[in-house]
């Protein structure tokens, strides 16, 4: 057993050298090493005394803050596992992730009571526990979280004997991603996986004891809680958390905090570049502005170094984090790249019966070894279908060169990115298939200068419908969250399909 695979005793052993060095930054408040241990014990003594034990689930659905840490600290003290929640999600998509990762307790901000409220919950089988962030008063069975770990103040959770768990593989974090299927995943990550994210983190950022990472991505993705938040505490670094993305605010706190580490979506960066914002623009502290989450241009990488970001690039996804990086001088070098694998990885490209391809030809991404996922939470088809012979299949084809840099052909599954958010096609035609009007419906990712990528729907109509663009909309606010809603919708007669039936997606927008 090693206490080191705990991030929770990361923050205690900072609690015991540094007990007064900042952790985080929040809106105008400073939370102290020692101080966000004595929180994370709190909340600690709370889910104990609702008989949450190891191996039980805690959802947790709200924006960025330091409660969101204190339950994700807190969680792997006792040994249960933490299940963040992407809270853009519509109704439907929550009640798939609460019934397939089953919850003993499920805390959420209150500004989504209201749609946990019209799901029903406490019906549910098994018992699921409710508690509301920031409610004054709790609401029927609805705990109040802020109330009820208050009584819990100077306490101290009774615990086991190590805080190290007992097998590095057991889970640490479900942290759910889209299917292909249009079900989520529930990729299931171990203690392991987390120690060594923060190892290839820590190389990448080129992270110390006295940097301050700024976090503007949310928690609930892998970016913010496993590439930013969970590496800073592993050094005893400090995090400014933003709850939700101001271009003007990143501003000011990276010139009055002088932060030296950064990490954002382009769609970030484009809103940092506008000429119109109102403060002034000083990067000159950022030491490491990393930049990855969705497909990446030349031409942005070089806006972003003329404005001072020194940027480079990562790519990764929830089931591995952090697979690729390619530093300021690999993105001149070689214009395309994602980079060469990261330090602690395994990675290969294959063909299709699993033998590795040779240089310079076109192969689906393997991973193997410490960073990869578990399984996907009680999936095991899916499990069986991703991870064959010890290798993670990421669903990504690309070629490597001689180098061994990395550049991406295509995505097998044709997912595409929006804003840092993957999108799955094949869902998202679930949803509008699903429409009175609708024969059929095929979606595409295609480039947008503000998102990276939005999805481009072509619809094929019943005989006689007359349904409309913004009737297909409506259809789709109570079934997807809305980054997943085609940015344009083509009505056609009908699809190019092969001698097998399958659309040619290649010829419909051609």
């Amino acid at each position: 057993m090693i206490k080191s695979m705990n991030i929770a005793w990361w923050v205690q052993r900072w609690k015991e050298l540094h007990p007064e060095k900042a952790a985080i930054l929040f809106e105008g408040s400073t939370i102290t090493y020692h101080e966000l241990h004595l929180r994370a014990n709190r909340v600690s003594c709370w889910l104990q005394s609702l008989g949450i034990e190891k191996g039980d689930r805690v959802a947790v659905m709200m924006r960025n803050c330091p409660e969101f840490i204190d339950l994700y600290l807190a969680c792997a003290r006792l040994g249960a596992i933490f299940v963040p929640i992407n809270f853009r999600l519509t109704g439907p998509e929550l009640r798939y992730i609460l019934e397939n990762a089953q919850p003993r307790l499920f805390v959420f901000g209150k500004a989504y009571r209201q749609s946990v409220n019209e799901l029903k919950l406490h019906d549910q089988r098994p018992a699921m526990l409710l508690a509301c962030l920031g409610a004054k008063e709790p609401q029927g069975n609805i705990l109040g979280f802020d109330r009820e770990t208050r009584k819990f103040d100077g306490k101290k959770p009774f615990l086991t004997k190590s805080l190290a768990p007992a097998d590095p593989e057991e889970p640490h974090v479900i942290m759910y991603t889209s299917g292909t299927t249009g079900s989520p995943k529930g990729a299931v990550l171990s203690y392991r996986k987390t120690l060594f994210n923060c190892l290839n983190a820590d190389i990448f950022f080129k992270l110390h004891f006295d940097d301050i990472m700024l976090i503007i991505l949310p928690l609930f993705h892998s970016g913010g809680l496993f590439i930013q938040a969970s590496p800073i505490l592993y050094k005893g670094g400090t995090m400014i958390i933003h709850p939700r993305f101001d271009a003007n605010q990143a501003y000011v706190d990276i010139k009055r905090h002088r932060v030296t580490k950064f990490l954002g979506v382009p769609t970030i960066y484009r809103a940092l570049l506008e000429k119109n914002l109102s403060v002034e623009k000083d990067v000159s502290s950022l030491r490491v502005s990393a930049i990855g989450g969705e497909k990446v241009t030349p031409e942005l990488q070089d806006a972003c170094r003329k404005a001072g970001f020194p940027v480079r690039q990562i790519m990764g996804q929830t089931e591995t984090s952090i697979l690729f990086w390619a530093s300021e001088e690999d993105s001149i070098k070689k214009p395309g790249t994602v980079g060469r694998p990261v330090f602690h990885s395994e990675v290969i490209l294959m063909d299709d019966n699993g033998r590795p391809v040779k240089t310079g030809d076109v192969g689906e991404i393997a991973v193997r070894g410490s960073i990869m996922m578990k399984e996907y939470w009680q999936d095991p088809a899916r499990t069986e279908e991703t991870i064959r012979n010890g290798w993670l299949h990421t669903g990504d084809l690309a070629r490597m060169d001689e180098e061994g840099y990395f550049f991406l052909v295509d995505r097998v599954k044709n997912m595409y990115i929006s804003g840092g958010e993957n999108v799955y096609p094949v869902e998202v035609e679930g949803v509008l298939k699903t429409h009175v009007g609708v024969k059929d419906a095929v979606v595409v990712g295609v480039p947008d200068n503000e998102w990276g990528e939005r999805g481009k729907a072509f619809v094929v109509l019943k005989k006689g419908a007359n349904a409309t663009c913004q009737s297909l909309l409506s259809h789709c606010e109570k079934q997807l969250a809305r980054y997943k809603w085609p940015g344009e919708i083509v009505f056609c007669e009908e699809f190019p399909r092969t001698a097998l039936g399958k659309v040619k997606k290649m010829l419909i927008d051609s």
